[in-house]
């Protein structure tokens, strides 16, 4: 798996759309523990780059 990028190299809006399409390719059922680790993953990856967004605005 390829290393996730810094919060300075996706915007929060980019991270956004991610999550979502990562959602959505779910068809809105219970995600696997593995699936769960990736959203966890996303949200912390969004999470840092809003923080670096209002950081740096």
């Amino acid at each position: 798996m390829p290393p996730t990028p810094t919060p300075a190299q996706r915007s929060p809006e980019e991270i956004n759309r991610s999550i979502r399409a990562f959602l959505t390719a779910r068809g809105g059922r219970a995600l696997t523990r593995a699936e769960r680790k990736v959203y966890e993953e996303l949200l912390a990856e969004w999470h840092a780059a809003e923080q670096h967004c209002r950081a740096a605005c």
